[in-house]
């Protein structure tokens, strides 16, 4: 492995400032030194020696070639050869497409004194040896972003277009072999996701960390906005405008400067964020886990299930939908990468050998090279920190559907329960502070708040008391023995009045302590609907009762409107998958370190009450 310099910021440190979220063939023309010292920037091939920004061991060049979908659109690419290769000799291609690639910066600028390709996968590059195992990588920039021109278009079918365009490009090289993999996190994940829809042949494996299922999902749960409504097209818009280097070449420096000519990209952009109606072309359209049906490209994802940015919705859908052999490390993490560390050095997905393994399944699928470590198809951790072994994702015993019954709650934000809890004596807890700013998928800012003391507790006292509250719970038997929740749950109900509702999982040990696990939220439709929550892992231990919480939303990060109507809940069914932790075959891994902050953030005070359904019917998992 060829030594770290300390010279180059890694990955996770440039992106440290807030920033998740086009046409003629040619390398550049230009070339220039800037100040700081040698920065030869691509009239031809450029070593580590003439720019240290160029990674050691390869050879840089620029790009500029078509998108797939005849706008017009020319995207750009950064190329890295392995140093050395020969002339007529053909290489494999890990092939990355995003937003992130601007050579001043990856979501803003960085204080380069000298332009070169992003260090985005600095970390990916140096910890897999990847030019020495005989690869090329290559950067391209997605429309309105770094060198590509065109109008941005969030996950939508113009990227999906500027995709296509990217893998036949790589594959068509002279020094390609033809096979190309693609590798991202957060949005470069998305494009990858968006590469495996595509059913392209040259396409052979995709690894996505931390991707989005379905581009909706993290604009509007259900028809209520999230905070990053607006955020999120302030962010990308942003990074779209960046200037570009002072020595960059003229056609890096023409395209970086593409919406200053075109103001309307942006504002279409921001336009596209404000449609609510998931049924919309402009959402179905970018409806990845759909999307993904029949699609079969070797697939090697991360998530964490208690993810506070890309989170697990529509994951178990996408799945589903797809039918190629599939990798994956689940667990309890936040938005981090496989070889990620957090202060004190530990993994932060709490498992070793993310590049060992990556760079096996690429091996294997596009050099068909044999692998010589059996690696479990998922590895899986839940929420006791132990990791498992299994052939996909989820496994579960048995389905049960249990009756929840039903209620009525005010749809008051939580303000009766905040109220009452004033009139008590506690001290009154703030409603949550909207955040501000920008939001895009790499980086979100701290917008899940910290569960205010009492809350549950004090409107589980009015329901007992007979009152209608800003919510009402539903608690199980306790446990006979120690049961696993995993897949999606889903809450179906009839609700009668406007607004919106919040649903809650809880696992309630027999001291009174809680924490909620799983949540979701929606408008509320007259008649019949079901909600899925999020996809999750949790194991409840014997003699721990579940219990579901159904009201106004008075938690989390989203941005409802509270009626003030009362809701009128008949007939609520849980559905889960359920799975026996004795039959785990355990692999190794860690406690991922985010799990006990977690812990910390999301448990509190909610004695069980009467018991009305047995998670388990019949007693048995």
């Amino acid at each position: 492995m060829r030594p770290r310099r300390a010279a180059v910021r890694t990955a996770s440190a440039l992106v440290a400032a807030l920033a998740l979220t086009a046409g003629l063939g040619g390398t550049a023309v230009a070339a220039h030194e800037a100040e700081a010292g040698p920065a030869a920037t691509g009239a031809g091939p450029v070593t580590h020696e003439q720019n240290d920004r160029v990674p050691e061991g390869s050879v840089w060049t620029q790009h500029y070639f078509p998108s797939s979908d005849r706008s017009g659109t020319r995207l750009h690419a950064d190329v890295l050869l392995p140093e050395g290769l020969k002339r007529k000799e053909k290489v494999p291609v890990i092939l990355s497409i995003g937003p992130y690639f601007a050579h001043a910066g990856q979501t803003g600028p960085e204080g380069w004194t000298h332009t070169g390709p992003s260090a985005r996968f600095q970390d990916f590059i140096e910890g897999s040896d990847l030019f020495d195992r005989g690869y090329a990588f290559v950067m391209v920039d997605l429309r309105g972003f770094g060198g590509s021109t065109g109008c941005l278009d969030w996950g939508g079918p113009g990227e999906q277009a500027d995709v296509k365009a990217a893998i036949d490009w790589a594959a068509k090289q002279p020094w390609s072999t033809g096979a190309v993999g693609m590798y991202g996190k957060s949005y470069d994940a998305v494009t990858g996701l968006i590469g495996n829809n595509l059913d392209q042949r040259a396409l052979k494996a995709v690894v996505a960390q931390e991707p989005l299922w379905d581009m909706y999902q993290y604009i509007y749960s259900n028809g209520v906005p999230r905070p990053n409504v607006t955020g999120t097209a302030g962010a990308y818009n942003s990074i779209a405008s960046m200037p570009p280097m002072a020595d960059d070449d003229p056609r890096y420096r023409a395209a970086a400067r593409y919406e200053e000519s075109h103001p309307e990209c942006l504002t279409e952009n921001s336009a596209g964020y404000r449609i609510s109606d998931q049924s919309d072309e402009h959402w179905t359209s970018r409806d990845l886990a759909r999307m993904a049906r029949g699609s079969d490209t070797p697939l090697f994802v991360t998530q964490g299930f208690i993810e506070n940015n890309t989170k697990p919705e529509e994951m178990e859908e996408y799945l589903d939908n797809h039918r190629g052999p599939e990798r994956g490390w689940l667990g309890q993490w936040d938005h981090v990468r496989g070889g990620d560390r957090v202060g004190d050095g530990r993994l932060a997905m709490g498992r070793e050998g993310w590049y060992e393994e990556t760079l096996s399944f690429y091996d294997q699928y596009l050099k068909g090279i044999r692998p010589t470590v059996r690696y479990p198809a998922y590895a899986v951790e839940d929420s006791t920190g132990a990791w498992r072994a299994q052939r996909t994702w989820p496994v579960g015993e048995r389905s049960v559907t249990v009756p929840l019954g039903g209620g009525s709650y005010v749809d008051d934000g939580g303000a009766s329960a905040r109220a009452a809890l004033t009139a008590s004596g506690s001290p009154a807890p703030k409603a949550p502070p909207q955040p501000t700013g920008e939001w895009d998928m790499e980086n979100a800012p701290a917008a899940e708040q910290r569960t205010p003391p009492g809350l549950a507790a004090e409107a589980a006292k009015r329901q007992r008391a007979g009152e209608v509250a800003s919510s009402f719970f539903v608690w199980s038997k306790p446990l006979r023995k120690d049961t696993r929740v995993t897949g999606t749950p889903q809450v179906s109900l009839t609700a009668r009045g406007e607004g919106n509702v919040m649903l809650k999982l809880y696992d309630v040990a027999p001291d009174g302590t809680a924490v909620m696990f799983d949540e979701q939220v929606s408008l509320v439709k007259s008649g019949r609907m079901s909600v899925d929550l999020k996809a999750t892992d949790w194991t409840l231990a014997a003699g721990h009762v579940l219990a579901v919480e159904i009201g106004s939303i008075q938690t989390g990060s989203w941005r409802d409107t509270p009626s003030g109507e009362t809701v009128e809940v008949r007939g609520a069914k849980l559905r889960l998958a359920l799975d026996d932790p004795a039959d785990d075959v355990a692999t190794p891994g860690d406690r991922s370190p985010y799990l006990d902050t977690y812990l910390r953030q999301y448990t509190v005070n909610l004695p069980a009450g009467p018991g009305t359904f047995s998670v388990v019917p019949g007693g048995r998992p």
